[in-house]
């Protein structure tokens, strides 16, 4: 047979089919291997749901719910400073001196108050480093609580609900309506408008606040990568 013969065959027939099978699975593979890496690194898949333990078993549905304690009698900054603190033992011990004081569970807050050192929380509500936001800017000019952190009082164990994704930042920045309330309402977890609990009175609610405050969030890159 000649080395020029274009009728040469150099791979059985049979392996066609088997190279259009591997040709679909490469090409297959090569856009479903980006979609689970964006699945995969989604806020979403990596940060929704997490609810760490922590050194001391708080309960928000004990304290913010039953009790009915104010966000703020804890997270005291919030109206005021870019972060929402992180309550000293003291301000847990102002109850605590004299309330569940042989309690196991508060082992942790009583060694802290006699040592002086904090105690270790873990952080849930995380954003990176590269993303700025301002608790008072928030809080002050109507955003509540629940808003980015759910219904908090109703949490044995809190956990992030809400994605804290740019794009849910940014869609809330656009349509800040529907989030909107009177400011001194802003921990109130369970505040509806007048008009009633529903997604129209809620936007009417907040379209109106929102033109008589002059609320127009910004939607520029730099409102939180500075």
């Amino acid at each position: 047979m000649s080395w020029n013969n274009p009728q040469r065959v150099i791979f059985p027939r049979w392996i066609d089919p088997l190279a259009k099978v591997a040709l679909a699975g490469a090409l297959g593979a090569g856009a479903f291997v980006p979609l689970i890496v964006a699945y995969g690194f989604s806020p979403k898949t990596l940060d929704q749901g997490y609810a760490p333990d922590q050194p001391v078993p708080y309960s928000h549905a004990l304290h913010a719910g039953q009790l009915g304690m104010d966000c703020r009698y804890c997270h005291t900054s919030v109206e005021h400073g870019a972060n929402a603190n992180v309550p000293p033992t003291q301000t847990c011990m102002n109850c605590h001196s004299k309330i569940l004081v042989t309690s196991p569970k508060l082992e942790p807050v009583r060694q802290s108050y006699a040592t002086g050192k904090p105690i270790e929380w873990v952080k849930i509500h995380d954003l990176p480093d590269y993303a700025y936001f301002n608790h008072s800017a928030h809080v002050t000019r109507g955003i509540g609580c629940v808003s980015c952190h759910g219904r908090i009082d109703t949490m044995e164990v809190v956990s992030q609900v809400k994605p804290l994704s740019m794009g849910w930042c940014v869609d809330c920045h656009r349509n800040p309506e529907k989030n909107l309330r009177p400011p001194s309402e802003a921990t109130n977890m369970t505040w509806a408008p007048p008009e009633g609990d529903t997604p129209d009175a809620r936007h009417a609610f907040g379209k109106k606040f929102a033109q008589e405050r002059g609320i127009n969030p910004p939607t520029d890159c730099s409102t939180c990568h500075r």
